[in-house]
């Protein structure tokens, strides 16, 4: 590993760098903070696809494009008089200072689960902080994991299960009053009003809910389960379709049975 000055000067490099391209390269001149937005969207997503496939050459690689981005807008920022890197990260130290009283401070954290709930109390006093406890969630979240910081924050002040174990009893409730909603509602054959679809979508989304709930109570982050079940799904499909054009047919000319034996042969391999 480097030395602390080998990372500051490695930093530096960056910074370099980066006042190079801004003003010797046409597209990097011509980048402004909108233009770069979805980018930075998808170097996240990169990085947390990275993160997923546990390959940290990878992860390394995808943590240098988000850094790029970081250091692009601060430079652009910096042009015109707003903010600059040195902002940037004085911000976040004074933030993370702040935020941490049992490190800076006198109070006292025994594990990780009372730093959360410190962290809320810390965060609705922050000068321009949150008014209410949900407050600081990003209204742009992912819906999964929008719903488990929902639930998280909630815990953190209190609203949770007293045990673990109690949330079953919820999440077979859900899913029996989304069963009986289908059930009443969709007969095999018939199409749903919109008043049915909205009624019927709103028990989906209380199933759903309940289960991240359930996920989060035992220290399972619904978003990195489904991707990796994609993942799995993916594979296991493409198995099939690989084994289906070898045997020269195409997938819709495969009964369910035989698709259903592929399946099970790839589950094996």
């Amino acid at each position: 590993m480097h030395t602390r000055e080998e990372k500051l000067a490695a930093f530096g490099r960056l910074l370099d760098i980066m006042d190079d391209l801004r003003e010797k390269c046409p597209w990097d001149r011509k980048q402004t903070f909108e233009s770069l937005r979805q980018n930075t969207i998808e170097e996240t997503y990169e990085l947390a696809a990275a993160i997923i496939g546990k390959d940290m050459q990878e992860v390394s690689k995808e943590l240098g494009d988000v850094l790029l981005h970081i250091v692009f807008y601060a430079k652009m920022a910096s042009e015109t008089g707003d903010f600059d890197i040195a902002d940037v990260c004085n911000r976040l130290c004074d933030k993370l200072i702040f935020r941490h009283p049992h490190v800076y401070g006198e109070q006292a954290a025994k594990n990780a689960e009372d730093v959360s709930k410190l962290w809320e109390e810390v965060k609705l006093k922050e000068k321009g902080g949150n008014k209410t406890v949900l407050g600081g969630i990003p209204e742009a979240l992912p819906s999964l994991v929008k719903a488990y910081r929902i639930q998280d924050k909630a815990a953190n002040s209190g609203f949770d299960w007293e045990k673990k174990e109690d949330v079953w009893a919820k999440v077979k409730e859900e899913i029996g009053e989304f069963e009986a909603e289908l059930r009443a509602t969709a007969p095999e054959g018939e199409k749903l009003t919109e008043e049915q679809r909205k009624q019927s979508e709103s028990e989906y989304g209380d199933v759903l809910f309940s289960l991240v709930n359930a996920g989060r109570l035992y220290k399972l982050r619904p978003d990195n389960a489904l991707e990796k079940t994609n993942r799995k799904f993916i594979k296991r499909f493409n198995y099939i379709e690989e084994q289906a054009k070898q045997q020269g047919k195409n997938l819709k000319e495969m009964s369910l049975d035989e698709m259903e034996t592929l399946w099970q042969q790839a589950k094996k391999a």
